[in-house]
Parts: structure tokens; sequence; C-alpha cells
């Protein structure tokens, strides 16, 4: 059975986004992660219409149908969440739940504090709230005991990484994917095909670009030190992450006044992918007092 869903464009904050959206109701802006595409949210996108919301997925900056701008600067964090903003302004939206994973969730997080008002309510998966550090986060990681960010350094030199990567993507897609799962049934040839066709022709600068802007987000982000995000926030835990491990939610309440948690057992990263209905049903569960 064929997918209800519809593929658009929009233009945005100086480019072209492509997008996916199923349903009518309140809007749900997904934001997947690295190396992701909309696709990753392939199983949220017609739980949530069925629900009675409006899922809208779109390709980041970089990613799959979007366009990719050449120039680091240019994936730092105010260009993400204009794009963000931008779509909701080209689809008629004034408000949204923001959803996002993994870098998605970097992105969410940042937007509940610089574009409030746009925002209804907040939701990560596996991204958590930290608040500012006291040093650039390249310095950070380096001073990391167990290494678990040394890939974010390792990006950090331009073109490098895309030489090592490119050649053979599909092999490094599988092996990325497997690495960090919990289960790896979701890791299917179709899958991988569909990400690896977009990066074969599209590359992986884009992509990489969000992690050499790390130093600079921090830099002229330094306005939000100790601002609280003020919306109704949930945090979605994954108990067998092994980069952003589920204890790093403790504490998050100091930030987020609103703050609703939840874990999802035996899962890896890969969250909305490794436990789609779980997924689903927590956010439905959560997002009730939106439906018409």
């Amino acid at each position: 059975m064929e997918p209800k869903w519809t593929h658009g464009f929009a233009e945005t904050n100086g480019i072209r986004m492509h997008y996916v959206e199923q349903g009518q109701g309140f809007p749900i802006l997904f934001m997947h992660g690295f190396p992701e595409l909309w696709y990753s949210w392939r199983n949220q996108i017609p739980a949530l219409a069925d629900a009675g919301f409006r899922a809208i997925a779109p390709d980041l900056r970089g990613y799959g149908e979007t366009d990719k701008p050449v120039g680091i600067e240019l994936y730092d964090i105010h260009h993400l969440i204009g794009d963000m903003t931008g779509l909701l302004d080209a689809l008629g939206e004034k408000k949204a739940v923001i959803v996002g994973h993994d870098w998605g969730g970097v992105i969410v997080w940042q937007m509940a504090l610089m574009a409030p008002e746009r925002v209804e309510k907040v939701i990560s998966l596996n991204t958590p709230f930290q608040g500012r550090s006291e040093i650039k986060p390249t310095d950070a990681y380096k001073k990391m005991g167990d290494g678990r960010f040394n890939y974010v350094l390792h990006f950090q030199e331009p073109g490098l990484a895309e030489s090592e990567i490119e050649p053979n993507v599909d092999k490094w897609l599988r092996s990325t994917m497997r690495r960090i799962a919990k289960d790896q049934s979701f890791i299917t040839d179709d899958m991988i095909k569909i990400y690896a066709d977009a990066y074969k022709k599209g590359g992986m600068t884009g992509p990489i670009n969000y992690y050499r802007n790390a130093d600079r987000n921090w830099e002229t982000t330094a306005h939000l030190a100790g601002k609280k995000v003020t919306m109704p926030a949930l945090m979605v835990g994954a108990e067998n992450d092994p980069i952003l491990l589920p204890r790093l939610m403790d504490g998050m309440e100091r930030h987020i006044p609103n703050l609703t948690k939840r874990l999802i057992k035996d899962c890896g990263h890969w969250t909305q992918m490794e436990r789609p209905d779980e997924v689903n049903r927590i956010l439905i569960e959560y997002l009730s007092d939106l439906k018409k």
C-alpha cells in the first residue's frame, strides 16, 4: 500500500527545502539527525496524521533534496533555526510542536530558546538539553575520557571525513548504524539504499558541516547562558544509546521547568526507527491536548 504522504518544496531562508507531509490539524515539525533524512520519520508521519495532526518532515539543509549551500558558516545554528521558522512561514503555520532526534534534537532545544514564539511544545529523542558549557565544545570533547565524541573532532578538518566516507558510503552507513543500534532489524538493504543514494548525489559535506560549527555555535549563543526552556517539553531517552547516554537526562529540570521524561528500554541510538510503535504511543499521548 502506497504511503499517503505528499512531497513538497518551500522557499525558506534563502534555500529550497524539500519536505514530506501528511494529515491535518496542529502542525508537528520533525527534524532528523545525522546521517539521516526525512525518511527516518517514516513511521511517525502516518501515525501522527492518523491521530489528527499535520505531520511535516523536511530534509534539513545540506541533506536529501534540500539545497546544499557552500560554506561551513552557512550550517550554523542560526541558519538551521531560520530554515525551520521560514518553513513554518511558507506552510502558513504560526506555531508548531517541534520534534528532533540526534542533531535535530540540538536544533529543537535551541529553537525553543531563540524562537519561542514559534514553538508550542518541544520534544527531543535521545538529545538532552544540558545548558551552556564553560569551555568550547571541541575542548570539552578532547577532555572526555571515553572518546564518545572523537568522531566530532575528526570531522573538524574540511574534506577529510568526506574523502574517507564517500568512496563507499553504503558500507559506512551500514557500519555506523549497526554500531550504535540495539535492535538492528530496521537496517534493511532498501533503507540503506535510500540513504546512500541521497549521499552519493549530494555528498557528505553539508551534513558534516553541522559538526564544524560546534565552536561557532557556542561562541554566537553566549547570550543564551542561563536561559530556560519555558514551553512544555518532552525528553525521550533510549536505554542503550552508547553516544547520547540516558544519564545525560539527569538534571534537565533545572533548565526546563515544565519537563516530562520517558525512557525506552532495549533501544539504541535510532529510537524512532528501532522502537517506532512505542515512540508513536508516547508522542500521541503527550500531544493529546492539541487534537482538534
